[in-house]
């Protein structure tokens, strides 16, 4: 039995979908990356619903939501708020979140302004120091060839962050750190995910490209508060992760109820590059938490 409909948020209305096999486990809520883009490519994280409601979103701005035009609207506490009223809304008295990506970054913030109700929190693949991911990534753009470090580096300097080269020379990054099913029948349905991005909230929040943050998510650090993440939690990420293991695992030993996985064959997509491992990890976790 699925379900779909809108919230009423603040700024506008937020789309989302509910899938449910009538299991009375604690609900999972899943909080998509971007800023900006879209819930499109985690729809295969409703094989967890065999065992409980699985939730998905489209936060404001991106997917099947409003997108309004004021731009005061794309910043962290606003994002966190809407997380409430979701979860308010749908009266979610106890959940389990799964972010992924900049949906780490939104659950970290949402799980330290100490709500009740929430059980369990996977970070997948997370971000939750900008400082210390661009500093992951000067490290990985070193491993690219030289003429593609040199395009990234000419094109960052000189603002051509548009340009045909630099979406070339990010095509060869993504290859090797975000995702390594190029050649999948599947990378063909994740872009057509792309028609639910907004660029605007990632240029807004983030900047103009993955490797230098910009934007108001420049100084957001939340290392020196994450043993107050008290509740179960997990850290995944893939081993060739532009959310690298070494940050994954550092973020792990700094909270104290956490474990940290690595998806050995998967890059920043877990969740598509080894769909079935990913199901299982996640489902196990889960099922661990709710049996305590």
């Amino acid at each position: 039995m699925n379900q779909e409909g809108f919230i009423e948020v603040n700024g506008g209305k937020v789309w989302y979908q509910i899938h449910n096999k009538n299991s009375k486990e604690t609900p999972l809520i899943i909080l998509h990356g971007g800023p900006g883009s879209s819930s499109f490519s985690l729809q295969g994280l409703s094989a967890l619903a065999g065992d409980r409601p699985v939730i998905l979103y489209d936060q404001l701005g991106c997917g099947r939501s409003d997108r309004p035009v004021d731009r005061s609207l794309w910043k962290i506490e606003r994002f966190v708020e809407e997380l409430a009223q979701i979860k308010a809304a749908l009266k979610l008295e106890e959940v389990h979140i799964l972010g992924h990506s900049w949906g780490t970054t939104l659950a970290a913030a949402y799980c330290l302004t100490k709500p009740n109700g929430v059980k369990s929190v996977i970070f997948s693949s997370p971000c939750l120091s900008a400082p210390l991911w661009e500093q992951d990534q000067a490290r990985n753009i070193k491993k690219l060839p030289k003429e593609v470090q040199v395009t990234i580096k000419r094109c960052e300097e000189n603002g051509t962050t548009n340009s045909a080269e630099f979406k070339e020379a990010i095509g060869e990054f993504n290859k090797r750190f975000v995702c390594l099913l190029d050649t999948e029948p599947d990378s063909e349905w994740l872009k057509q995910g792309s028609q639910y991005r907004n660029p605007e909230v990632y240029n807004i929040m983030w900047g103009p490209s993955e490797f230098s943050v910009r934007g108001n998510l420049k100084y957001f650090d939340c290392t020196d508060q994450l043993n107050e993440i008290t509740c179960p939690t997990l850290y995944t990420c893939g081993r060739f992760d532009e959310a690298t293991p070494e940050s994954t695992e550092y973020f792990s030993s700094l909270t104290p109820n956490s474990k940290f996985h690595v998806f050995e064959n998967s890059a920043h997509m877990a969740y598509f590059e080894e769909k079935e491992e990913y199901i299982k990890v996640m489902g196990d976790f889960l099922k661990s938490v709710d049996s305590i």
